[in-house]
């Protein structure tokens, strides 16, 4: 059976991963994940304090291409090694995390939804929304604690990129999800988005044995 793909976007600290948790919660082990952030482009020969300045927020930041590639094969019941991205090097790690095939794959990242290609391969598109105070809140707090920033380097990347980027790209995707929820802890999304994957995959299963 053609595993379901689904589609998680939204602004950064929206809470697309706590929704993304609360997904994997319900079901399981029958879930894989794979996260957008993952791709972006290998920063090697470029000094530090220059990757510092890339635009980490635009879309030709990511190698989408391969992260296509790599969810066509995944759809095919093939196994990917997805390249690590590191935060506080500003450059993609030399690990890689084998992704094996699930009857459910969630794609996630903020960009997930601007480009088609990626859009074109989800079976159900899904934008996470959040008060633009309380992201930028959460930013913050995570790449203080996770990222190994300092605070005038968040506030000038938020300033900079973050927030230009975000009104240009990820927030019109809005218009091509299927469900905008408010949050990622918002428990009747939660019980609508699980009701519709079920049911879609409930017909996947009724075409296979047919």
């Amino acid at each position: 059976m053609k595993p379901l793909m689904i589609g998680i976007a939204g602004g950064t600290g929206s809470g697309k991963s706590t929704f993304t948790g609360r997904l994997r919660e319900t079901f399981g082990d029958d879930i894989a994940v794979v996260y957008h952030d993952n791709y972006y482009r290998s920063n090697d020969g470029v000094p530090v304090e220059q990757r510092k300045k890339i635009n980490y927020d635009h879309p030709d930041s990511l190698e989408t291409e391969l992260l296509v590639e790599h969810l066509i094969k995944l759809r095919s019941g093939i196994a990917i090694q997805s390249p690590v991205y590191d935060f506080t090097v500003h450059n993609r790690s030399e690990k890689t995390i084998r992704i094996e095939p699930r009857s459910i794959i969630i794609v996630e990242g903020i960009l997930v939804l601007a480009d088609k290609r990626l859009r074109d391969l989800f079976d159900i598109k899904i934008y996470v929304e959040t008060d633009a105070d309380e992201r930028i809140l959460r930013r913050v707090m995570r790449d203080l604690k996770e990222r190994g920033r300092d605070i005038e380097n968040i506030v000038d990347q938020y300033l900079t990129t973050v927030k230009p980027m975000h009104y240009l790209f990820v927030e019109p995707s809005r218009a091509k999800a299927d469900f905008v929820i408010n949050g990622g802890m918002n428990p009747v999304a939660l019980d609508l988005v699980v009701t519709k994957i079920r049911d879609r995959l409930s017909q996947q299963q009724k075409g296979t044995e047919k």
